[in-house]
């Protein structure tokens, strides 16, 4: 004879499972990303600080590098991954009233997003934005240095071109920095744990998931199939 199904025992499981949020793939491009900004953060604003080092050949093989992982990511995004879960849709401008409405006259709670809500969206885009004008303009710079690859041309542009090249990829550098500082204050944050932590691990519980997330948004996959 078959034993009842015990409810709160079931839902007890289903609040302790694990929904996949990162894969293996997208963690290790996070933290080489990471990697590779902090390195050109590190060679870009310590001489100016006034450590003396050799940090030319430095920074221009980590932008080489993260021009590269970006590449990767793009084609990744758009063939493997869902690529418009990133996009900002204008339901999402009725979310974000709706979050006002809730914070300033006590209204009903906002719609819970999909994998990922509107800040961190535009978070996204913000980075990216910076990281490919930075690496476009570090890329025309390194005409200006020998690398094995071919010899210093200082005058491929003209000068007053070079200054707006240098303004542009200063200003980039300028907003990944501060980019860099907010994305680490809300990840040490108590309350953001739970994202941060999926990110080194790749998953978040069920209940996080049911909390902070729309099922009909994000169809997640657990851990172990299903």
């Amino acid at each position: 004879m078959r034993r009842p199904v015990n409810s709160e025992t079931t839902a007890s499981r289903a609040a302790s499972g694990r929904v996949i949020r990162h894969r293996g793939a997208d963690r290790a491009y996070h933290w080489c990303l990471a990697a590779c900004v902090l390195t050109l953060l590190g060679t870009s604003f310590l001489p100016i600080l006034g450590w003396k080092f050799a940090w030319v050949d430095v920074h221009w093989m980590a932008g080489v590098v993260l021009a590269v992982l970006v590449l990767l990511h793009i084609v990744r995004a758009i063939i493997w991954l869902d690529f418009w879960s990133m996009m900002i849709w204008p339901r999402d401008a009725l979310d974000a009233w709706a979050a006002v409405r809730h914070e300033l006259s006590g209204g009903p709670p906002p719609p819970l997003p999909g994998k990922y809500p509107l800040m961190q969206r535009g978070y996204h885009w913000a980075i990216a934005a910076a990281l490919i004008s930075s690496i476009a303009t570090g890329l025309m710079m390194m005409v200006k240095i020998d690398t094995p690859f071919w010899v210093r041309n200082p005058y491929w542009l003209s000068q007053s071109t070079w200054g707006i090249v240098y303004v542009v990829h200063g200003l980039a550098a300028m907003t990944v920095l501060a980019l860099i500082m907010v994305h680490i204050y809300f990840g040490v944050r108590p309350d953001k744990w739970w994202t941060t932590r999926s990110m080194i691990v790749g998953w978040i519980t069920d209940a996080e998931y049911t909390a902070h997330h729309d099922p009909t948004r994000w169809t997640a996959e657990r851990e172990g199939g299903g």
